[in-house]
């Protein structure tokens, strides 16, 4: 009986131990996971709360409180400052380059620039756009000029810098500047394209903003909408139109914008950020602009606020379907006949594309 006794207290003994060391881990992987949403946070605000963290202190949070509007525990989407207004000048803050190509369009002026907005560890997208529509003689007698545009980021690596170093110098067709890469620097990114092009390439006749997940059909755009057949347009803006738009309040979204960041009930008209088409002298009057107008991360809607400061209102395309912020479903004539659809993975692109290039010849165009 004394036996059994002991038999019973010693495997209580060690179910005992096992669960303090299971719980034990639970708490080593929550602190683990905590430390490493934190350092996805923008620079100040992730070492002001890495800190705390550490040292256990929590109640200094008024930087915190003060400057940020929290949508979950790595997301910041509001800080009261513009991240393009320089305070000492009241200009457009300049943005040290780490990666450059200043020269691009010295002796060849493009007709047009495809600014490419991705992120750096995006590599195949990009050379999956380097096959395919970002392919730069692929419209005969027409000069386009591709631009990936990008950031840092927390946690990016000397190894990863070195691969990115590496593909520019292969294919000289990438900017990067000092500023964090993250969706609430979204506006920033593209103004700061827009200021690029501004300095280093004034006189190209049109620009195209878009993403690394879409294609696009350069041809349709080139042809159909650009015609470099004649004069180019001026202060000329269109792509998928958003009218009427609403900021979106819902804290859960991830397009929310909080009252302190734009307290208008409704934005002016501005085109989906998916891809919109505009006259390159446009460039220098928003880059101008664009310090001046009430910072909001959303970038197609600030490009949209420093169009209606400028004056220029967005128009339609000459088709309704030709821009498209979704996926829009494959046929041969009907991506030869439009500009963009969403939501490519750098294999569906290469593999639409070849499509598309082998079986246009077969659609009649009837716009």
């Amino acid at each position: 009986m004394l036996f059994l006794t002991r038999l019973i207290c010693s495997c209580r003994t060690k179910w005992n131990l096992i669960r303090l060391l299971l719980l034990a881990l639970i708490l080593f992987t929550f602190m683990v996971q905590m430390l490493t949403n934190i350092r996805q946070l923008p620079g100040e605000l992730a070492i002001h709360i890495h800190n705390s963290f550490l040292s256990g202190r929590f109640d200094d949070a008024k930087l915190v409180r003060k400057n940020y509007t929290f949508i979950n525990s790595h997301q910041v989407l509001y800080t009261n400052h513009s991240p393009l207004l320089d305070t000492n000048s009241s200009g457009l803050r300049r943005y040290d380059y780490i990666i450059n190509e200043p020269n691009k369009c010295k002796g060849n002026v493009p007709f047009l620039i495809l600014l490419v907005i991705g992120e750096r560890w995006q590599q195949e997208a990009r050379q999956a756009i380097r096959q395919t529509w970002g392919k730069e003689d692929f419209v005969p007698g027409v000069r386009m000029l591709r631009l990936f545009f990008l950031g840092k980021g927390l946690g990016w690596n000397d190894k990863g810098q070195r691969s990115l170093l590496e593909e520019s110098r292969m294919f000289h067709d990438i900017i990067q500047q000092d500023y964090l890469d993250t969706y609430h620097n979204l506006s920033l990114k593209v103004i700061m394209g827009f200021n690029w092009i501004s300095a280093h390439c004034p006189n190209a006749s049109y620009v195209m903003k878009t993403d690394s997940d879409m294609f696009v059909n350069t041809e349709y755009l080139i042809h159909r909408l650009l015609k470099p057949d004649e004069p180019p347009k001026l202060n000329y803006f269109t792509g998928y139109l958003m009218i009427n738009g609403t900021p979106i309040r819902n804290l859960g979204s991830k397009w929310y914008v909080p009252y302190e960041e734009y307290p208008e009930e409704r934005y002016p008209i501005f085109c989906s950020g998916t891809g919109y088409v505009f006259s390159a002298n446009l460039v220098h009057d928003i880059v101008q602009v664009s310090p001046s107008i009430r910072w909001i991360h959303l970038e197609d809607a600030f490009v949209g606020l420093c169009l209606d400061k400028l004056g220029v209102l967005p128009v339609a395309p000459p088709k309704l379907t030709d821009f498209n912020p979704w996926r829009v479903f494959y046929s041969d004539c009907e991506y030869n006949q439009i500009v963009t659809s969403h939501e490519m993975r750098p294999s569906d692109l290469r593999y639409l594309w070849n499509r598309l290039q082998k079986q246009k010849h077969k659609c009649v165009r009837t716009d």
